[in-house]
């Protein structure tokens, strides 16, 4: 399976320092339209989540034991300006008092004065993991850290927070082989079955967890979280998936939003499918862009590419390492760079080795999109985006369903369409628990104003949900901040434009005229 969705996080070894950006998250060169995978009416939103029953104080009144961090994920631990502690939360928010369960937490307090209170940050997938990537994010909110503890986390089932490994190493690799595009009943066999399996396996990994890692679940421990560190009320930047978490946040606490920003915005109106759309719109529109910057016409550079991964379909590429590269590992390889302006020369210096029968320089992108170090050993943050994605979606487009809309995605992109329109049927295919709702819910009455920053270029969060999370937010809620960039994400990605009005809100509760325009 392969979801370019909603997320900052997996490609923060790469791009973070170059700059920020999830949903996950969900992610053209047209006005995406609702399309036909657009959210029904009202009924099919998430529904008004009923406050849980009141904490205990045994939760409320928890104090944190910070410590020095240990290493994660294959990194070194973080300098000694950083501490780490475990939250407990209720596994189950309609049953506060029954079992707990630890959340992971990352610290940095306030270095100067004046101080506001805690930051939190969520760096998107979903299935980001805060604890390791916080600190590889502190040089681009240095002047944010003077007056704010900089706070993250692992949401629950991610990393240290009961994180789920859903298959091994080798039962990965061997997955990659499995055609994510597939053009046979045999290979649609494979397809499914893999799917299938990969349910299977979250499930014996998560147990009871599966079905408590709803981005409502997140947004609640958010609030308690908010508590414990001691804020009247949540200061926040959410990016890619973490700005549906924040919306989340804000419909069910409306009244204790304090400075929140939303950056590279996920569109809460778009379901499965339509998420699915707007994402073959933005990676076809960055692509444009990229062929554009090289000198190349779009129409004829995306056939020359689509040309490629047919060969590559028919006849996987060598490389210098004894794995092929497949048509699905090589659309992953151009997917990555298309992140980040920066990585563009990569992927023509990829795509160029490709086309002369090397298949080197994509599988590494791929690689690195897939988090596989040297030695074969994958991260688990994919398997976190599907739980949580899994448990928060619940449409689940049948195979018929998936056909009669391939004609469709193909027109939207013929390099992604396929791939994403062949996901909206596998990604949660026979999963073991149903989904929650088709669209979230993000409406927050009363909130104080919420900054939302869009980049015009940005491939897996287009553009156009920006404006549509404004207009869910509700009136004199969410504020619109544009910037005609490249890439996944705005604030630190070169933009004084953006970095001054994000800080200014930040800092001093400045709050920018709704549709001001960084160029």
């Amino acid at each position: 399976m392969m979801r370019f969705l909603r997320w900052t996080a997996a490609v923060a070894a790469g791009l973070l320092l170059a700059g920020c950006g999830g949903s996950s998250d969900g992610g053209g060169s047209g006005d995406e339209g609702k399309g036909t995978g657009s959210a029904p009416p009202s009924a099919s939103r998430s529904p008004a989540a009923p406050a849980p029953a009141a904490l205990p104080s045994s939760l409320t009144s928890q104090r944190l034991d910070w410590q020095r961090c240990e290493a994660t994920g294959g990194s070194s631990a973080p300098s000694d300006a950083w501490r780490c502690a475990t939250l407990k939360v209720p596994l189950d928010w309609s049953r506060p008092v029954g079992r707990t369960i630890g959340v992971a937490l990352i610290r940095s307090r306030a270095t100067g004065g004046d101080r506001i209170g805690s930051l939190l940050f969520n760096f998107g997938g979903p299935g980001g993991s805060g604890v390791s990537t916080m600190p590889y994010f502190e040089s681009s909110v240095s002047a944010l850290h003077k007056r704010y503890d900089l706070v993250s986390w692992d949401p629950r089932g991610v990393g240290g927070s009961q994180g789920v490994r859903c298959r091994a190493d080798r039962e990965t690799e061997a997955a990659e082989s499995v055609d994510a595009t597939p053009d046979t009943p045999a290979e649609e066999k494979a397809y499914f079955q893999d799917a299938a399996d990969f349910g299977k396996g979250c499930q014996k990994a998560a147990g009871p967890l599966l079905a408590h890692v709803s981005t409502t679940d997140t947004a609640r421990d958010m609030d308690l979280m908010r508590q414990v560190l001691g804020d009247d009320k949540l200061h926040y930047f959410g990016m890619s998936y973490g700005t549906e978490l924040g919306g989340v946040y804000a419909h069910l606490f409306p009244r204790r939003v304090g400075r929140l920003v939303l950056d590279a915005v996920v569109d809460p109106t778009a379901d499965t499918v339509g998420h699915a759309e707007n994402q073959a719109r933005g990676f076809q529109r960055a692509l444009d862009d990229y062929l554009k910057s090289t000198g190349q016409d779009p129409e004829q550079g995306t056939r020359k590419i689509a040309a490629l991964l047919t060969r590559l379909d028919a006849k996987p590429l060598p490389t210098s390492s004894e794995r092929k590269l497949t048509q699905t590992l090589a659309v992953t390889g151009i997917i990555l760079p298309l992140y980040s302006e920066s990585m563009w020369p990569r992927l023509t210096s990829a795509l160029k080795s490709a086309e002369q029968g090397d298949g080197s320089g994509l599988l590494a992108l791929a690689d690195e999109y897939n988090d596989r170090d040297s030695s074969g050993h994958y991260g688990t943050m994919t398997h976190a985006q599907r739980v949580i994605s899994c448990l928060d979606d619940r449409q689940r487009p049948t195979l018929a369903e998936t056909k009669r809309r391939l004609t469709e995605f193909q027109r939207i992109s013929p390099v992604f369409g396929d791939f994403l329109g062949w996901d909206t049927a596998g990604w949660c295919h026979d999963w073991p628990v149903a989904g929650q709702y088709d669209t979230p819910e993000v409406s927050a009455p009363g909130a104080a104003p919420i900054l939302l920053v869009g980049t015009t270029g940005d491939p897996a969060t287009p553009y156009e949900g920006t404006r549509r999370m404004a207009d869910e937010l509700g009136r004199g809620v969410g504020v619109e901040l544009t910037w005609k960039g490249e890439g996944h994400g705005a604030y630190g990605n070169g933009s004084d434009c953006v970095d001054s009005t994000v800080d200014a809100y930040l800092l001093n509760g400045t709050v920018p005229k709704d549709g001001k325009v960084c160029s």
